[in-house]
C-alpha cells in the first residue's frame, strides 16, 4: 500500500467514527472499565472494521493489539478526549499513526466536533483540510502560548497557557502555530496512541517533538506511557524541557 492508499484508509476510518457518532444517543460512561465511554466502544468498532480489512494491523487505546504481526499497526485512539464529548467540549478527535518497521508513516487526525482534518505523511509534510501547515515559529517561553496534559506543579515561565483536554489535537495546534508549545506535566503521562498522530503531523509541518525523560516515543505496547513535549522551534523545546527539569534527547525519536 502507498502512501496516498494509506492515508485515504485512515481517512475512511476517521469517516466511519464520524458516522457512528452522528447515530449515537447515549455518550455516558460504558461500565466496562474506568473512564471509558459508550462513544469509544462504538468509535473503536466502527474504524477496526476499516482498518483490519485493509490489511492493517491496530493497537487501539480500547481493544488493545489485534493482528500486530502485519507490516503496518495503526496506533489508534478511536475518540481522544472522550470527556470532551460526554460533556459537549466541540474539542476531541479520532487519532490513527500508521507505523511500520521505520517508525510513523502517515497520520490523520480529526477533530470530530468541528470535521477539521490533519494529516502527515513521513517526508510529505503536514496539511489541515489540504493545506500545509507551519508551526508559530515562537521560540522564546516567556513569549509562548502552550497547552498542558496535567497541571503544572509551577508556573514554567509560560506567556499564557491552555488545558484543553484532547493531546492529538494539542499537538497538530503546535504544528499549525495555535499553540506554540505543548507539554505533559505533574505527573501525567500518555498511551501511544495519544500522541503518536499528533506527533507526525507536528514534525512534518517542521515543529519538534521530544520526551521529558530522554525516552523513544515510538512504540506500539499497549502498556507503555511517555511524557512528549512539543515546540514550534528547538530553541523552544530546550526552555521547555529546562523549566520541567527534563532532558532533552532526540527529537521525533
Amino acid at each position: 500500500m502507498d502512501d496516498g492508499s494509506l492515508l485515504d484508509t485512515l481517512h475512511r476510518a476517521a469517516t466511519s467514527v464520524a458516522e457512528v457518532l452522528a447515530d449515537l444517543e447515549d455518550w455516558g460512561l460504558a461500565g466496562t472499565r474506568a473512564g471509558q465511554y459508550r462513544s469509544d466502544l462504538a468509535a473503536d468498532e466502527a474504524a477496526l472494521a476499516v482498518l483490519l480489512d485493509a490489511g492493517l494491523g491496530v493497537m487501539s487505546e480500547e481493544s488493545g493489539l489485534t493482528e500486530g504481526e502485519r507490516e503496518v499497526v495503526v496506533a489508534l485512539d478511536p475518540v481522544d478526549g472522550s470527556t470532551n464529548a460526554a460533556r459537549g467540549i466541540p474539542w476531541y478527535a479520532t487519532s490513527l499513526c500508521a507505523v511500520d518497521a521505520s517508525g510513523p508513516r502517515a497520520a490523520v487526525v480529526v477533530n470530530q466536533a468541528s470535521g477539521v482534518r490533519f494529516e502527515a505523511s513521513r517526508g510529505g509534510g503536514a496539511r489541515r483540510d489540504g493545506h500545509a501547515i507551519r508551526p508559530s515559529g515562537c521560540r522564546l517561553l516567556g513569549e509562548a502560548i502552550v497547552g498542558f496534559s496535567g497541571y503544572p506543579p509551577r508556573h514554567l515561565g509560560w506567556s499564557q497557557y491552555r488545558g484543553l483536554g484532547a493531546a492529538a489535537l494539542d499537538l497538530c495546534a503546535v504544528a499549525e502555530g495555535a499553540l506554540d508549545g505543548y507539554a505533559v506535566v505533574g505527573g501525567s503521562s500518555l498511551g501511544p496512541w495519544d500522541y503518536l498522530g499528533g506527533m507526525l503531523v507536528c514534525t512534518e509541518a517542521g515543529a519538534v517533538v521530544a520526551e521529558a525523560g530522554g525516552r523513544a516515543l515510538v512504540t506500539l505496547d499497549h502498556g507503555e506511557r511517555r511524557m512528549p513535549i512539543g515546540a514550534a522551534t528547538t530553541g523552544l523545546l530546550g526552555e521547555l524541557l529546562a523549566s520541567m527539569g527534563g532532558s532533552v534527547g532526540t527529537p521525533g525519536a
